[in-house]
This record gives structure tokens, sequence and C-alpha cells, in this order.
């Protein structure tokens, strides 16, 4: 039961903020806004039709240039499903990665830094550029901006902690190895049931995987390479470990000084690109600049002394912890279905899954929780 407080013991801006709990009533509409003028036309046909999610497919039909993908009514799902009245199939799969856990947990997830200062980047921020640039050209190109925007939020939702050396922890355990791109789409979001288009750009959206099926798809894989090798180097560059004058000088002299003007050249010469050839790609001249970049970032970043001995300890302590839960599947979430198969593949399978949902905070706190594992050998930066 919640007790009253007196209100003369509220502040101010208290008593302010409940004085709105019922919003402001005019012609039985309740506003948020005492003094709200914002209106529409009621009798506007276009504000018929814009509910309608019929309506709003052939509309958004005629800014789709060829080639881009098409949506019609529940989508391509592994399982069949009713469609919504107003938005279209790939505007739903965008809002289900949207409210999923895997994609909240990406917020506790390394981008390049372990346990990272307030302005750097996350898993999480990193989508959220990897969207902002993918949108962008897709709107540009006349591509479908709802599924560019789904396979952008959810194209890392397969990683596990640590960033990349979960991949390495992973492997031993995964038949054909653990792949953040499949493993996104195979296992993480899965139970969302999502278009199959959608879930192709995932899985297929690092440059090793096989090339995605739809345009959206592959403007996605260059979306997240020109996205993290800006902002990595900007991170690494606040963080003191590199600067501006270190880069290449064709990168410098192609790309220019600051992230808004690299992201900007990227982002221009794929849209001049495209409409040139068709083929969604980059100039030769550019590309090789991009690739100057990221062989940078790789050496002075990636690479460096500091970041190995970062994996090292991410891929012992993980390993460590699926070992455990496999051993002792009582421990898991699901531990009650899983208590009788500590030998099996199916208990080795759950630990899999858990441990690479973790975040960061969370695997740390539970390999020192359950393994006392040493603080002095998890990662840098852990809260002690």
């Amino acid at each position: 039961m919640m007790m009253d407080v007196p209100s003369d013991s509220l502040s101010h801006h208290n008593r302010q903020w409940a004085a709105t709990m019922e919003g402001f009533s005019d012609d039985d509409v309740v506003r948020a806004h005492r003094n709200s003028v914002a209106a529409l036309d009621p009798g506007d046909e276009r504000l018929i039709v814009s509910s309608s999610r019929e309506a709003r497919e052939e509309q958004l039909e005629y800014g789709l240039a060829r080639g881009a993908t098409r949506e019609r009514g529940a989508g391509n799902r592994e399982y069949d499903e009713e469609p919504d009245s107003l938005r279209t199939c790939f505007e739903r799969d965008r809002d289900r990665i949207l409210h999923s856990t895997s994609f909240r947990r990406l917020s506790g997830k390394t981008q390049v830094f372990v346990f990272p200062d307030d302005h750097m980047r996350t898993r999480l921020t990193h989508a959220l550029e990897v969207a902002q640039v993918a949108t962008s050209v897709a709107r540009a190109l006349g591509l479908n901006t709802a599924l560019t925007e789904a396979i952008a939020l959810g194209h890392d939702c397969g990683h596990g902690p640590g960033g990349h050396a979960s991949e390495e922890a992973l492997d031993p355990y995964v038949e054909g190895g653990f792949d953040h791109a499949t493993w996104g789409a195979d296992v993480a979001l899965r139970p969302l049931n999502l278009c199959r288009e959608t879930l192709d750009g995932i899985r297929n959206h690092s440059w090793s995987r096989p090339a995605p099926a739809t345009p959206e798809g592959e403007l996605v894989s260059w979306a997240d390479r020109i996205a993290y090798v800006c902002h990595d180097f900007e991170d690494a560059a606040s963080a003191g470990l590199v600067s501006f004058d270190d880069l290449p000088a064709l990168v410098r002299e192609r790309c220019g000084a600051s992230r808004r003007q690299q992201l900007g050249t990227f982002i221009n010469a794929m849209i001049a690109t495209t409409r040139a050839t068709g083929v969604i790609g980059m100039d030769a001249r550019h590309a090789e600049a991009l690739a100057a970049f990221r062989a940078y970032n790789y050496e002075a970043i990636y690479m460096r002394d500091a970041s190995r001995l970062q994996a090292q300890r991410v891929v012992g302590m993980l390993r460590a912890l699926v070992e455990h839960y496999a051993a002792h599947p009582e421990l898991l979430p699901e531990g009650e279905t899983a208590r009788d198969l500590a030998t099996s593949s199916a208990a080795l399978a759950s630990a899999v899954g858990y441990v690479a949902g973790m975040t960061d905070r969370f695997a740390c706190r539970s390999a020192v929780a359950l393994l006392a594992w040493p603080i002095d050998q998890l990662p840098n930066g852990i809260d002690r």
C-alpha cells in the first residue's frame, strides 16, 4: 500500500509533475499540455489513408526504387501470423527488435572498450549509429527503410559479453564455431518470429558471410563497417590511444579530420556510386580509404597489447562459466528441465546460450560469485 505524502513535503517540481496526472480535458479529449494548439484536419483523406496498413503499403510502393524489397501483409515468417492493422511487416520486425531483451542487453556489452567511460560506445549505441548511417543511405536510394533499420538494429544481437573475444571463447562449444551474426539470427532473435528478409540481413551482415539476399542487407553490411571504423577511432582518440595525425595520409586526405566529415564522406560515396552503377557499394578511391582506416584501427586499437590481454581474460572467464553451467545445469534459469542433463549436449547448449546472452558485468560478477574468479584476472574496469 502506498503511503500518502503530505503535499507540503513535496518540492515545487514534484507538485507540478503530480498536477499533470490526468492531463487536460477539452471536449472529451485529453491533451498532454494545458495550452496545446496542435491539431489535424479530421476531414483530411490522408489522415484516413495513413491509418490503414494496406493503404500505407501502396503509398510506400511508389517511393521504392526498382529492386528494393517490397512488403505485403504479415511478411514471410517461419510461423504464420495475422498482419498488423497499421504497421508493415518490416516495421513490426523493427519494433520487436527494439523491445527485445537481446537488444536491451547490448547496452551492457563491449564495443571496443570493456566497461567504457560514459561517453564511449557500447554495442547498443553502435547499433543505433549503424541504423542512422544505413537509413540515411536507404532514403537517398529509395530502398526499404523499415527493413534497413530492422536489420541494422538487430545485426549485433548475437554478440556475447566482452566483444569479439566471446566468439573465440564460445567457438569450441558450438558446431561449426560461434559466429555472432548467425547466432543472432538463429538463436537470440528466433523467438521474435522475424521476417526471413530481416533474419537474412542479420545473419549475413559480416563481410565473411555469404552475401545478403536483399539490397537493404547489403547496405547494412557497409553501414556497419563505416560506423565502427569511424566511431571506434573517435573513442580511442578520446582515450588518448591514437590521434588524427597517426592516420595514414590517404585517410586524412580523403575522409577528413572528424567523425562527422568521415561519415559524410563515406555515406555520400555510397550514394553516388550506387546511383551511378546500381550496385550497393563504394567507388575504389573511397573504398581504399575505408580499408586503410580499418587496417589502422586493427593495428593501433583492436590488436594492441592491452586489447590482447583483455581478450585473453574474457576467453578464460567465459569458457570457465560455460563449463561450470554445463556441469551444474540446475544453476541455469531453466535448471529444472535440464537438471538431469549434466553430461548431455542439451546442457552444454543451454550453458552456451545463457553465457552468450550475459552482459559484461553480469558475466564478471557470475564468475566471481560462482568460481571465485580472481578480481585481478577480470577485464579491467569491473566494479569492485
